[in-house]
């Protein structure tokens, strides 16, 4: 995929405005120079979001969320990062460079999108013109409204009506093929997927059809439920139906029910219950995890209450587990036996089902009630047992109040110390190699010139781009030198884009940490004088403060290297540079 160019996505965040993005999704409150919210990422109660229109970031206190413009939209409204470019674009007045358009827009693919939903609008419009199967949808429930906000069609009995109707052309036949609509005998003979089926699109997550459910009309006939093979537009254990209604319905969505099939998802919202979604007949991946906490933090799982709906939540909460960072809830509601999500809430309505989902299980009350159910917790060996079965799947959450409260859980159960059972993880022992001092350690220079540098990079363009102290031996040298080197080159750059420039890199979580920090120290043995220098003026001589002594210590480096040598052991350029070295140092202390 072609890059859009550094210079027009610094231009496009230079132009806008950070507050306002957010500020129409998010309510914000002024707190000085900065604005502050509840976080819209995760739970909280004390607002911990704080949004700097200078620095032109973003940043959560309480679960790390940081950003620009761009990555918020991408987070937020849940787009693409070429649509999120492409919506703040608008927004000032831009255009995306049209040739980068062309080269990310593949043809061959936007040709396939294209057909798949051609055959949607065939199967449509074959279902206004079918009694059969519009009295199907209307004996379940499903009004007009309904059908057209899932794009609901039907399959005519015949081999050849999809193929017949859109595959004439050799090139649209190839298409709709690769989208696996149609299957092929024995002897190589083309024909039909989906006939006599009422038609259920899947939608990715721009909206466009990647695939298709089809039930049968004739109970006699099989299987129930038919979905589109695997392609290279869809990979079932990727994606969740309905997904697109919920986020055209919610702009927050403030949780997600995980149901089996798509017609308790279309019973649901036909009922006012907007938030489900369905796995397309597979069990809960680890991708569906993540793509489910990434659009809600509460997920409710709706299984049967028979062994097998148990197994199948016991599949979700291994999926589940190692992202239950702090914030996320996940819960379980077994269904009485013969009832579905569709029967109980057409029996029910919203208010009853919203009453059954109010007394869900929580993953923690599952999670040991099901390693639990054959060990008796009255002896040390079921106690043990049970704190052995816990142990590797407890390592797995990740760091923070959620996972200790686990392991306490785990403690209370069998007396067995949670931390004695399970594997410290590498951010475990960096806290504990790290205990709050008696007194907090002054910064070095390096740390100083890069929080300043962050938080203001226009500092770094009063420097030369000849620097002696990218010589000197200390920690995070090689990372301020690159520092320096990338505002030279893109003079515009912001904090937010710089941490963006770092997002892959091992040092970003210690950047966002320094370019989040409320206050920089002033690195000058001569106090600064605040009634002189404004905010900006106090960072901005703090920072050629830290360069000058880290020069001063690159030169006497450089001077020592060379004077621990004999003088006739040196060439004519290094006599030539110690001289020179010397004279600079004498004019440095003067």
């Amino acid at each position: 995929m072609a890059r859009i160019p550094d210079a027009f996505i610094d231009d496009l965040l230079a132009r806008s405005d950070l507050v306002e993005v957010i500020g129409t999704r998010v309510p914000l409150k002024r707190q000085g120079k900065e604005y502050s919210a509840r976080c819209p990422f995760h739970d909280e109660r004390s607002p911990s979001f704080t949004v700097s229109p200078t620095k032109q970031f973003y940043h959560c206190f309480g679960c790390g969320a940081h950003g620009t413009a761009i990555s918020f939209l991408m987070n937020y409204d849940r787009l693409e990062f070429l649509d999120a470019v492409e919506e703040l674009a608008k927004r000032v007045g831009m255009e995306v460079p049209r040739d980068t358009l062309q080269r990310n827009a593949n043809p061959d693919s936007v040709d396939l999108y294209a057909a798949m939903e051609e055959a949607s609008k065939f199967f449509r419009k074959q279902l206004a013109q079918d009694g059969r199967a519009l009295g199907y949808f209307d004996s379940r429930g499903v009004d007009a409204d309904t059908r057209e906000r899932f794009a609901l069609g039907y399959a005519p009995d015949s081999f050849n009506a999809l193929r017949d109707a859109l595959g004439t052309d050799p090139r649209r036949m190839k298409l709709l093929e690769r989208g696996g609509m149609f299957s092929k005998n024995e002897r190589g003979h083309v024909y039909d997927k989906f006939r006599d089926r009422v038609m259920f699109p899947i939608l990715d997550r721009r909206g466009r059809t990647i695939a298709f459910g089809g039930r049968v009309l004739d109970k006699e006939a099989g299987p129930k439920y038919l979905n589109s093979p695997e392609t290279e537009l869809f990979h079932k254990g990727r994606e969740l139906y309905g997904l697109w209604q919920v986020r055209q319905t919610h702009n927050k969505i403030p949780r997600l029910i995980v149901v089996e099939g798509y017609m308790d998802v279309i019973a649901l919202f036909q009922h006012g219950v907007d938030t489900a979604v369905a796995t397309l007949g597979t069990a809960t991946t680890p991708d569906h995890a993540e793509l489910l906490f990434r659009n809600a933090p509460d997920v409710f799982f709706c299984f049967d209450g028979d062994r097998a709906g148990r197994g199948a939540a016991w599949k979700a909460v291994e999926s589940v587990l190692p992202r239950m960072k702090d914030g996320r809830q996940a819960f379980f509601l077994f269904l009485p036996e013969g009832e579905d999500p569709d029967s109980l809430v057409r029996a029910e309505g919203r208010a009853g089902f919203d009453a059954r989902l109010q007394q869900a299980t929580p993953l923690s009350q599952f999670f040991f009630d099901s390693l639990a159910v054959d060990v008796n917790l009255g002896t040390l060996e079921g106690k043990g047992r049970l704190a052995e079965r816990a142990k590797p799947l407890l390592a797995q959450i990740p760091d923070g109040a959620f996972g200790d409260l686990m392991k306490q859980r785990l403690t209370e159960l069998t007396g067995v110390g949670a931390r004695a059972n399970t594997p410290e993880t590498p951010a475990q022992r960096a806290r504990a190699g790290t205990a709050a001092p008696t007194a907090a350690a002054k910064p070095s220079l390096v740390r100083s010139a890069i929080t300043v540098l962050l938080q203001q990079p226009g500092v770094a363009t009063a420097l030369p781009s000849s620097l002696h102290f990218a010589s000197l031996d200390q920690p995070g040298v090689g990372l301020l030198v690159e520092l320096i080197e990338l505002v030279h080159q893109r003079p515009e750059i912001s904090t937010g884009l710089i941490l963006e420039h770092f997002a892959d890199r091992s040092e970003a979580p210690a950047l966002t940490k320094l370019a989040t920090a409320r206050a920089v120290e002033a690195t000058s043995a001569t106090p600064l004088d605040s009634r002189v220098l404004d905010d900006a003026g106090k960072r901005q001589q703090t920072f050629l403060d830290a360069i000058s002594r880290l020069e001063a210590q690159a030169i006497q480096q450089r001077i020592e290297a060379l004077q621990s040598r004999r003088m006739s052991e040196l060439e004519d350029a290094e006599k030539h540079e110690l001289r020179e070295l010397l004279s600079l140092r004498t004019s440095r202390r003067q």
